[in-house]
């Protein structure tokens, strides 16, 4: 046992170490003898090497003694070159010597050592010194592919198309030096593991040769589209006939576009299209400038801004610019259901003068009546559920673009509605979504797959390349290669960045416009049946009792069928406002921002805390007259000042719109309308008031074709005398004559929802 724990016991205790340098053949040599020496090194001075016989002279002792201040490493040196003799019989056959200095290699002695033996003296706690291509290459510098390409120079883009064939030169490399196809031969030649090349050494398989002289031998020279060759340069080969790609060189317009699309150099911004009403901050400049350029060479884009920095308004802003130049064919716009008013009053908003119908509803047209219909429009509205339902009508229509609102709701390649819009042939392809990635990378694959087909391969391979990488095994690299490949057709700024909050106003107010259910159209016609009736004959009390009573009743109708009824009854599915609040509330919950919800009825806001509740599974507090002082305090505290504190706070707007502070939230949401400015103002600044760090976004909302239209109509064209005639709340309606009673509560047959 002693005798086996010795040299153990020897190498642990020992001064020295033992080390091996492989060593190339000298320069006048050219392919001769490889040798691996052995040398002595101090633990305690790393930088001192000595080899090993004169470690064994007078000065070598010495030497090693002044570094170590320990004696003779003759005994620890030849008790190393034992150990070391177990795993290689070079190192065993090289013993017969006392003092022995190494031995010599030739190239596949050399590759050996470098890939197998190497390796095994390293974890046995020898030294080992490799030359530094070898290291520094983490193994050997492989043969890669590349591609070059000239092209004339971009004046103007007449005539240049991402269809246009290109003359592609291919290359084959080794690192960054660029091989003729003789020195290949002659490499194949060889048939070793190691062979030198302009005078670097590099370790290489006769396979790996093989397969470049095969590629090289198929093409030097072919002809690509230039789609296909901006695919390829973006990264959607790995690898090209087994060998790595190591990119495209491109010279003249296909050079330019390729460094536009890399970030390398930029896009032209443009100034605002001359229809369009408003002003585009500079960040929304950027975005409609970014959309016109990918439009312009049939590229599909993801505007993917965050919530409230207006990728409606950059679309529109897109779509005003191609008609004024010249553009006659529609957009196609599917949305949900949800945002289909909201779309319609914003484009009469920013762009008055552009032709927009909702192709949606029972009476909707189809056939050659819709195409005739849609051929003199800017911009068709139709829905994610009507799109595979009229699939046949909307494919025959020549569209100048198709645009996806929430894109997400295409996630699921595999779904009717996905596949429906990736049928539909178009010039141009957007998706807008503040969440293109909403569960895993796969979600990214259906939306890039619709904006460009191909770019991520088919589903395996993007399975294979990216999802199973990046999802099961947090591969960092498979992420910057997808981020390379999609990035140029992504754009994305969040309310944080820097070159965006300069932009914003510190408080954004904004209508949401919303569209009614079937069932709320319903109730809601039967309410105004029946004021109507009432009507006939009222005056004085008793017809402003009726008026007030049946803004009541609508307003009920309007926030959910089961808030009007007091049933009890199923909440999901039947409200569209109530739909378009989760789909927003999604966004806000995804970046962690915190919210303030404000109903005037204790009811709905009752309803709300239930269903956000348990749509979330999150805590919903619920602030309102009935709740005690010190409770209603400590609810304060904890929305402020826990860390733990749920993200949502809803509030009556008489028992929460005054004297409180609530500056955590930076998104304010008026769920019904109160139509007094001052008392939703007042409400607003519990959450935009001193203290507050964040802009504050505040979201009121309206169902479009309705009473709540229609008031809103009403003071923005008073809005100069709006503060002296609204300031005592409801009461002035009932002022209004009997005709303008009916107008007020009249609902507009194409608003109904699915």
């Amino acid at each position: 046992m002693a005798d086996w724990k010795k040299p153990i016991s020897l190498a642990v205790r020992s001064p020295y170490r033992l080390c091996f340098r492989l060593e190339e053949p000298p320069q006048e040599e050219g392919d001769g003898r490889w040798y691996v020496r052995y040398l002595v090194q101090p633990v305690d001075d790393m930088s001192l090497l000595i080899p090993v016989p004169e470690a064994f002279g007078a000065q070598g002792k010495k030497v090693l003694a002044r570094a170590s201040g320990a004696g003779s490493a003759r005994e620890a040196v030849l008790s190393a070159l034992g150990r070391a003799s177990a795993l290689s019989p070079q190192i065993e056959r090289s013993l017969g010597k006392s003092a022995p200095a190494g031995y010599f290699l030739n190239k596949t002695g050399a590759y050996e050592f470098l890939s197998s033996t190497s390796t095994l003296l390293d974890r046995s706690g020898f030294g080992v010194l490799l030359p530094s291509w070898w290291t520094r290459k983490g193994g050997k510098v492989r043969l890669s592919v590349g591609a070059r390409v000239k092209s004339s120079t971009l004046q103007g883009q007449a005539g240049m198309t991402l269809d246009k064939v290109l003359n592609v030169h291919w290359e084959v490399a080794l690192g960054s030096q660029v091989l003729t196809r003789e020195e290949l031969e002659s490499l194949a030649a060889l048939k070793a593991p190691l062979v030198k090349v302009r005078g670097q050494w590099v370790a290489m398989s006769a396979e790996e040769i093989q397969a470049a002289l095969a590629f090289w031998k198929g093409k030097t020279d072919s002809r690509m589209k230039a789609r296909d060759l901006l695919a390829l340069s973006l990264g959607t080969s790995a690898a090209v006939a087994g060998m790595d790609f190591r990119g495209v060189q491109a010279s003249g317009w296909i050079g330019e576009l390729l460094e536009r699309l890399r970030g390398d150099s930029r896009f032209a911004e443009l100034a605002s299209p001359a229809g369009f009403r408003g002003t585009l901050r500079p960040y929304q400049a950027r975005g409609y400038s970014w959309l016109s350029f990918l439009s312009q060479w049939g590229l599909g884009a993801c505007l993917a801004d965050d919530m409230g920095l207006g990728k409606t308004v950059q679309t529109l802003a897109f779509i005003q610019a191609r008609r004024e130049s010249g553009e006659n064919n529609p957009f196609l716009l599917v949305c949900p259901t949800s945002v289909v008013a909201n779309w319609k009053k914003e484009a009469s908003r920013f762009t008055p003068d552009l032709p927009v119908i909702i192709h949606h509803g029972l009476g909707r047209k189809k056939g050659e009546s819709l195409k005739s219909e849609a051929e003199r429009q800017a911009m068709v509205i139709s829905t994610y559920g009507l799109v595979h339902r009229d699939l046949e009508h909307l494919a025959g229509i020549g569209w100048a673009g198709v645009i996806l609102d929430e894109a997400q709701n295409i996630k699921n390649p595999e779904a009717k509605q996905a596949r429906a819009v990736r049928s539909i042939s178009a010039g141009c392809r957007f998706a807008l979504t503040g969440t293109p990635v909403e569960n895993h990378v796969g979600d990214l694959w259906s939306i890039m797959e619709f904006l460009n087909p191909g770019l991520l391969g088919n589903r395996s391979e993007f399975k294979r390349r990216f999802f199973i990488p990046i999802q099961a095994n947090r591969d960092a690299e498979a992420a910057s290669r997808l981020k390379r490949l999609t990035g140029p057709f992504i754009l994305r700024r969040l309310k944080t960045d820097p070159t965006v909050i300069s932009d914003l106003p510190k408080k954004m107010e904004m209508k949401v416009w919303c569209t009614i259910t079937k069932e709320q159209a319903s109730l809601y016609k039967a309410v105004v049946d029946e004021a109507e009736e009432a009507l006939e004959g009222a005056d004085g009390i008793a017809r402003k009792g009726v008026i007030l009573a049946t803004l009541t009743k609508l307003k009920q109708v309007l926030n959910h069928p089961a808030h009007f009824l007091k049933d009890n009854s199923q909440v999901a599915g039947r409200s569209g406002k109530l739909q378009r609040l989760t789909e927003m509330l999604e966004e806000v919950l995804e970046s962690g921002e915190r919210s303030l919800l404000f109903t005037q009825f204790s009811e709905m806001g009752e309803i709300l805390r239930a269903y956000l509740e348990a749509t979330f599974a999150e805590e919903a507090p619920f602030l309102h007259g009935g709740v005690p002082r010190a409770r209603r305090d400590a609810m304060v505290e904890r929305f402020q000042n826990d860390e733990k504190a749920p993200h949502l706070f809803i509030l009556s707007l008489k028992a929460g719109g005054t004297g409180l502070n609530l500056t955590r939230a930076n998104h304010v949401f008026h769920y019904d309308r109160w139509w007094n400015p001052a008392v939703e103002s007042q409400a607003t600044d519990r959450a935009f008031r001193i203290g507050q760090k964040k802009n504050v976004e505040v979201h009121s909302f309206l169902c479009s074709g309705t009473v709540e239209e229609h008031i809103d109509e009403l003071i923005e064209r008073k809005k100069e005398v709006a503060g002296s005639v609204v300031g005592a709340g409801e009461a002035w309606l009932s002022e209004l004559s009997n005709s303008e009673i009916r107008k007020l509560f009249q609902l507009r047959a194409e608003v109904q929802g699915e």
